[in-house]
């Protein structure tokens, strides 16, 4: 189902190289804007990736950064490849605009480095497990709505065996295991399944056992996306009950990618995870 090529990093991509671009020309958004006939704040917005860009409209301002030729090809096909649907569009109707984003940028993520504090991660939960967290999590949605965003979060895991599949690095806290979701078939089987994921050659799992104490990911879950492009070598996506945060100041990257270096230095190696998960399992 998923597919390498997201749109979504593409328009990341060519949001950043024409903001790249108007600098490096000593151009505000302003006078561009005076230059090709639209407000600073349009310009502004689509520099962001607030607003859709058409491929005309990509060579009306290269023309005006003084860009030709290879260069000014190469922008205008990541503009049409930037303007395609991702497969996750059959799902519009569940999603939200900051959704789209996260799993366009899941999508063709060379790496994720997931830290969960209270469930299990999306890409890695059974359809059971995932039904009676939104029916927890989101207790107004109807049965329908349920099942699509069930079919959703299955869909999405398909990446994981993909032909270029990222390579998926989680610290779950060991109250991940424990909290017993949907009653004990339910979670046994979820269990099981992260066992079984746990010997993929690109996922690693590892816990945060009790026994750890205090530790920096306490009470706030997160993802750090890697891609192989420099452009857009790393993004963080944070999300609590009040919405979602992308993070792509360097300092923000920093910080969260040294935390969770620190994570997984204190959480227990791979091994012993695997083996404490399969112990709560035979416990239910």
């Amino acid at each position: 189902m998923a597919s390498a090529n997201s749109p979504t990093v593409r328009k990341r991509r060519l949001c950043s190289e024409l903001r790249r671009l108007r600098e490096a020309a000593r151009l505000t958004c302003d006078e561009v804007g005076q230059q090709i006939g639209c407000t600073g704040s349009r310009i502004s917005r689509i520099e962001s990736g607030r607003l859709g860009i058409r491929p005309g409209d990509v060579r009306e301002l290269l023309d005006v950064y003084g860009v030709t030729g290879a260069e000014a090809d190469a922008l205008v096909l990541l503009a049409r490849e930037a303007r395609q649907r991702g497969w996750w569009q059959a799902y519009n109707d569940v999603m939200s605009h900051a959704f789209k984003t996260f799993v366009g940028l899941e999508t063709e993520a060379s790496a994720i480095l997931s830290y969960e504090s209270h469930y299990v991660p999306g890409l890695l939960q059974t359809p059971d497990y995932a039904r009676e967290l939104f029916l927890a999590v989101r207790p107004s949605y109807e049965a329908g709505k349920v099942e699509r965003h069930t079919a959703l979060r299955m869909a999405r895991q398909s990446v994981l065996t993909s032909d270029s599949p990222p390579d998926f690095w989680v610290v779950m806290d060991e109250a991940v295991l424990r909290r017993t979701v949907g009653g004990p078939d339910i979670m046994r089987a979820q269990l099981e399944r992260l066992t079984a994921a746990g010997e993929m050659p690109n996922v690693t799992l590892q816990v945060m056992p009790f026994t750890s104490g205090a530790h920096g990911g306490m009470g706030s879950g997160f993802m750090v996306f890697e891609f192989p492009d420099e452009i857009d070598s790393r993004v963080v996506y944070a999300e609590n009950i009040a919405g979602a945060t992308f993070l792509e100041e360097p300092s923000e990257i920093t910080r969260c990618t040294v935390a969770f270096n620190h994570l997984r230095s204190a959480a227990l190696p791979d091994v012993q995870s695997l083996a404490l998960i399969s112990q709560v399992a035979k416990s239910l």
